[in-house]
């Protein structure tokens, strides 16, 4: 394989240095100060989590960092990597009023990263744990959804324990986020603030093989799917047994975990896929010293899944865009590594099932890209596992839940996150998580209120 240019640790640290850097306390102030506190708020409404923005912001400027960061906890417990990775602006300052004046929507993302990081860099817990009450209550999977709804729980009296099968838990946000956005270690220290409130966090544990679901579902009185979504879709070309080629969230993952320049990246990478997630592998490869970063999307760029706002960094970091072109055949040099992408034109027709414009390859209009690693950021692959779970209602292989209390067909069950939307943000999942644990409880005291009537 080539490998990109050898760039110095240094290098590596600049490239993936925080695309969003912390506010000092001088400019927070000036930021906070540039809100109207509005009284009708609609950043609040565009808020998932309902967080109380104009009233954090107020007391960042009244410099009550410790009471603005409780605002923001009380509401999302993962205000810390919301800050960092939520889609600001088409949430929250997106609805910024100063938008409709042509002015620069009030940075909410910072500021929230800028008060929570007070407590968090000085060991503050503001959220403490309720009176307990004897449930106990299980969650699936360590990511945002299960991390929100085990808070919740533990705020609501519950007993909550979460296994997963990584080493460290957070989720996507230790394993599958772009380190430019968030890191590893930035992710473990905010669940370390969970664990505070006496959530039992159990990593190394897989389902099925440590734990069986039967044992969960005697050992507690509920138990919540935050189990995500499975591997990265397969391609279904022509690229079996071929080396360099990889997925997207193992390419991710290594970015995360390895060290930068414990990563191997190709001279010329293609990048097949239209999401935000092919966005962070396109952007992360060129971050590594890949000279050539193709971005390949069977679909325009108006049918494209990405933000905006991710689609102008990649541009700024290089990228190359190949519109409406499909993948066909990887192409293995003599030593059974990828060389080449051939890849075929596409032409673009009616809406589709998925309200995109359908597509059609165009016959006799492949070529081929240079290319020596190949990466696939498709969609995920639904979890198998969830068929194992007796009278789980599923729809597209996503949990189907009661929107209000998160409770799936089978009630000692309630699911939140990935699963159910099929991929959605971190602050999405921890509405479901939270409104999850809210469904947990008020069903255990109903079901508790009954025996005791009986």
């Amino acid at each position: 394989m080539h490998t990109g240019p050898k760039l110095t640790p240094e290098q590596l640290e600049e490239n993936f240095a925080d695309i969003n850097p912390p506010l000092t306390p001088s400019l927070a102030l000036e930021a906070a100060s540039r809100c109207l506190f509005c009284y009708d708020a609609p950043c609040i409404k565009a808020c998932p989590t309902e967080i109380n923005i104009p009233q954090f912001i107020r007391q960042i400027l009244t410099q009550n960092l410790v009471g603005s960061a409780r605002t923001i906890l009380s509401a999302n417990v993962l205000g810390h990597s919301c800050g960092r990775v939520c889609p600001t602006s088409v949430l929250c300052e997106g609805a910024c009023v100063l938008n409709a004046e042509g002015k620069k929507p009030v940075e909410i993302g910072r500021l929230q990263r800028h008060a929570v990081d007070h407590v968090l860099n000085r060991g503050i817990n503001v959220l403490k744990a309720g009176k307990e009450n004897g449930q106990r209550v299980a969650m699936i999977g360590a990511g945002p959804a299960s991390l929100a709804c085990a808070a919740e729980l533990r705020r609501l009296g519950c007993a909550a324990v979460i296994f997963d099968s990584k080493p460290h838990p957070g989720g996507l946000n230790t394993y599958g986020i772009a380190a430019y956005k968030m890191r590893a270690e930035d992710s473990v220290r905010e669940t370390e603030m969970i664990r505070a409130l006496g959530v039992d966090i159990r990593n190394g544990v897989t389902i099925g093989r440590d734990v069986s679901l039967e044992q969960l579902e005697r050992e507690y009185d509920a138990i919540f799917l935050g189990v995500g979504l499975g591997e990265t879709d397969d391609l279904n070309i022509e690229a079996d047994n071929i080396r360099r080629c990889a997925d997207a969230l193992s390419f991710i993952e290594k970015t995360k975990t390895n060290g930068f320049d414990h990563v191997q990246i190709g001279t010329q990478v293609a990048v097949i896929g239209g999401g935000n997630t092919a966005i962070d592998v396109a952007t992360a490869a060129r971050r590594l010293g890949a000279e050539v970063v193709y971005m390949i999307y069977r679909r325009s760029r108006e049918e494209m899944s990405a933000f905006d706002y991710e689609y102008e960094l990649a541009k700024v970091d290089g990228v190359t865009f190949v519109w409406q072109a499909a993948p066909v055949r990887v192409v293995p040099d003599a030593r059974g590594r990828a060389q080449g992408l051939v890849c075929v034109k596409t032409e673009l027709g009616p809406p589709d099932s998925s309200s995109r414009r359908s597509f059609r390859p165009i016959p006799g209009s492949e070529f081929t890209l240079e290319v020596d690693m190949v990466v696939r950021a498709l969609g995920q692959k639904k979890l198998a596992f969830l068929q194992d779970i007796p009278n789980l209602k599923l729809d597209g292989g996503k949990v189907v839940v009661n929107a209000e209390t998160m409770q799936t067909a089978n009630p000692k069950y309630f699911a939140g996150g990935d699963c159910v939307n099929g991929g959605g943000e971190v602050v999405d999942a921890v509405a479901h998580g939270k409104r999850a644990a809210r469904g947990i409880h008020a069903a255990l005291a109903a079901q508790q209120r009954g025996v005791a009537h009986a």
